[in-house]
């Protein structure tokens, strides 16, 4: 082999390492707006489920939401399926800021476009 052929390829494998890292580096980015993106969905949650409960704590009586302890337990569950549900469809908007902020934190730009504020005043991004 000649040496124009050789140093050509050497330049091909150069190119396809850098190729091969600029994909793990990809995948990397990828992996840590997942996390982060559950991670604030995960505190939305958390933060619904604390205000649900607040707002549930004068409630007694006979039904579903009130009466033995084992109701309470029932009601206990059922917040936390709610706060989960409401932080999954969207929420009041306190995930997609804590995303940001986790993003920012780890020098990752975030990609969504960030689009005119919705009726209501809330921001709406792009996915």
């Amino acid at each position: 082999m000649n040496a124009a052929a050789t140093a050509s390829a050497d330049v091909g494998l150069s190119l396809a390492t850098i190729g091969d890292a600029a994909s793990a580096q990809a995948q990397a980015a990828l992996k840590v707006k997942s996390n982060a993106k559950a991670a604030a969905q995960d505190f939305e949650a958390m933060f619904l489920n604390t205000m649900f409960q607040h707002m549930s704590t004068g409630i007694d009586g006979d039904g579903a939401f009130g009466g033995s302890g084992a109701l309470r337990v029932w009601r206990s569950m059922l917040i936390d399926q709610y706060a989960k549900s409401f932080a999954k469809n969207g929420g009041i908007g306190i995930a997609a800021h804590v995303y940001d902020q986790l993003l920012k934190q780890q020098g990752i730009s975030t990609s969504a476009a960030v689009r005119k504020p919705a009726a209501g005043g809330r921001k709406e991004t792009q996915q």
